[in-house]
């Protein structure tokens, strides 16, 4: 696909799709809706210019990091930059939004600075192949796998914890403690993504000891992982009298939020109520109580990550990791 594949399409010249391109403003707005609804369904990815058309391939390597709010990615990032640097390959970071397409802005940026890799960090769990044919380089997807996907294990690589196995032992410590009714926040229970398998975690740890879910303890943030919503979301539960003992939250800014919900309906953490997450951020070892949750290898997962997109680059295959999240006793729970 070029940009004459295009002006073609829609009927107009080349460089009426290159003033489109470049956001100038002598186009009008019917040409201009045109010519970006072509690009979008075309999957057209322009080069940034003439000199990046004849510039060599670099050393360097693309981070592109989804979420820009996400705590837990700072210490990937740190990780990942010094284990870049120590390759002696340059780090081309990239910071998009959560609900942004990672996989574009990667094939962008490998286009724009001739990249040797990319790295996503965080990202859709659903790819297809035909999506991932816009990336021309080896990949790996680190924080996430492609689960809910079709594209083939030996054509990228990934390296995440196992969210489901994650959440179930959370969830199971709970039940350990002698909880039965244990609510749970998460942001949605079907959205293909690492909410739907920490939530299946969390079922699946209850039926298999034997305590019936209740759908009363159960709250949907809309997909979202922020504290409002979670705090909306907690606030709800309580709202409908439902029963409960203990709280998991499939992240721990939610149990942060999850938490303050609480105390603000009068109910103490852990003597009233025990809540449980998964993250394992330094800010939660400084709450009130100190949150008790399973905690991701932050700096080993950057430090895979790097090392198998190296291999990668010398002809390696495919190689997909998952690493074992611990628990860190906190105070945030107790027995019951």
């Amino acid at each position: 696909m070029t940009i004459k594949d295009i002006a073609k399409a829609c009927g107009v010249s080349v460089s009426t799709v290159s003033r489109v391109l470049n956001n100038r403003p002598d186009v009008s707005e019917s040409v201009r809706r045109r010519v970006l609804a072509a690009v979008e369904a075309k999957g057209y990815i322009p080069n940034n210019s003439a000199r990046d058309l004849v510039r060599s391939r670099t050393d360097a390597i693309g981070v592109v990091v989804r979420g820009t709010g996400n705590l837990f990615f700072s210490a990937i990032l740190k990780t990942v930059s010094r284990e870049i640097d120590r390759a002696g390959f340059t780090m081309v970071p990239h910071f998009i939004g959560s609900d942004a397409d990672e996989v574009k802005a990667g094939a962008i940026l490998e286009r724009e600075k001739k990249l040797r890799g990319l790295l996503f960090l965080g990202g859709r769990y659903d790819y297809t192949p035909s999506e991932l044919a816009l990336v021309g380089v080896p990949y790996v997807c680190c924080s996430y796998t492609n689960c809910f996907g079709s594209l083939d294990a030996g054509d990228y690589s990934s390296v995440s914890i196992d969210d489901y196995l994650t959440a179930y032992r959370a969830v199971e410590r709970l039940i350990q403690l002698g909880h039965r009714r244990i609510a749970a926040v998460v942001p949605s229970c079907s959205d293909r993504s690492v909410s739907e398998l920490r939530y299946n975690g969390y079922r699946a740890a209850l039926k298999e000891h034997g305590v019936e879910f209740d759908p009363a303890l159960l709250a949907e943030t809309g997909g979202c992982f922020e504290m409002p919503a979670t705090y909306r979301g907690m606030c709800g539960i309580i709202e409908r009298g439902a029963d409960f003992s203990a709280v998991f939250t499939i992240s721990d800014t939610m149990a942060i939020a999850a938490i303050k919900a609480l105390e603000d309906n009068g109910r103490r953490v852990p003597e009233d109520c025990s809540v449980i997450a998964i993250d394992g951020l330094p800010v939660s070892e400084y709450t009130i109580p100190t949150l008790t949750t399973m905690v991701q290898p932050a700096e080993e997962m950057g430090m895979e990550s790097v090392s198998i997109l190296l291999k990668m680059l010398e002809g390696a295959p495919a190689r997909h990791l998952l690493l074992e999240a611990r628990i860190r006793e906190g105070a945030s729970i107790k027995q019951v």
